[in-house]
C-alpha cells in the first residue's frame, strides 16, 4: 500500500497509476496539501484518484496537511465509493465512534502509535505504524493483545512502551524512529533533507525511552 500523496490531484493520480502498474494492492492517499482545501475540493481530489481503480485508504493528518477529513467527510467519500478505510492520525480517540456511526463499513486504522490501545478496543481494524520498525515483535504482540481486548496483558505492556510510542506523534517522529532503530540494532540511518538530525537533548530522550523498552525485554 504505497503512499500517493502530492500537492495536487494530477500528480497524485499519476503516482496512483504507477503504483497500480507496479502491482500495488491499495493506496494510502493524503488530501491535497498545498493549501487548506474545502470539502468539495477534497471530494473531487479523491474522485480523481479513485478513477485509477485501486482501493484507497484516506490519510487524515490535519496537523500537517491543514485539511481535516472529518467523520462526515469520510462518510461522504466512503458513500461515493472513493475510499475503503482511513488512517486516523488526529490522536482524538473520540472520532472513531462518530466514524463508525456515520460509515459503519469504513475501516478505521490506527494512525498514531500512542493511541493504539484505545482505538483497538474501539474496533480499529489495523495499525499503520511507526515503532514496529524498531520493536517489531513487541509491537505485533501489543496489537494482538489490544485488538483481542486482553487488557490484563495489553495495558501493562502499553504503559511500559507508551513513552516511546509517543514519539510517533511528534514532529520529529521520523528521526526518532530511525534513532530507536539504531539503538535496537536495526539500522535506521539518516533522514533525507530537509529533515535534520535530532538536537542533542531530544536524541538523549529518545535513547533513554528506547533503552528502557529494551531493558524490559521488548524487541
Amino acid at each position: 500500500m504505497p503512499g500517493s500523496g502530492a500537492y495536487g490531484s494530477r500528480e497524485a493520480t499519476s503516482w496512483a497509476k504507477q503504483a497500480k502498474d507496479a502491482g500495488a494492492h491499495a493506496l494510502l492517499s493524503l488530501p491535497p496539501n498545498a493549501y487548506r482545501a474545502d470539502d468539495d475540493i477534497v471530494f473531487a481530489h479523491y474522485e480523481q484518484i479513485a478513477s485509477v481503480g485501486l482501493p484507497i485508504v484516506a490519510y487524515n493528518n490535519p496537523l500537517d496537511t491543514k485539511v481535516d477529513l472529518s467523520p462526515a467527510m469520510l462518510a461522504r467519500l466512503h458513500s461515493a465509493g472513493f475510499i475503503v478505510a482511513v488512517k486516523e492520525f488526529t490522536g482524538d480517540c473520540r472520532r472513531i465512534y462518530e466514524i463508525q456511526e456515520l460509515a459503519p463499513d469504513l475501516d478505521v486504522l490506527v494512525g498514531t502509535d500512542d493511541v493504539l490501545l484505545e482505538l483497538a478496543l474501539a474496533g480499529a481494524k489495523g495499525w499503520i505504524a511507526g515503532y514496529p520498525n524498531a520493536l517489531p515483535a513487541a509491537s505485533v504482540k501489543l496489537w494482538e493483545l489490544s485488538s483481542a481486548g486482553d487488557l490484563d496483558r495489553a495495558l501493562p505492556m502499553y504503559r511500559d512502551m507508551h513513552s516511546l510510542l509517543r514519539w510517533d506523534s511528534k514532529p520529529a517522529f521520523v528521526q526518532a524512529i530511525k534513532l530507536s532503530m539504531d539503538v535496537a540494532g536495526r539500522p535506521g540511518g539518516p533522514c533525507r533533507p530537509p529533515r535534520l538530525p535530532l538536537p542533542a537533548d531530544i536524541a538523549a530522550a529518545v535513547r533513554k525511552d528506547t533503552e528502557k523498552a529494551l531493558a524490559n525485554g521488548y524487541r
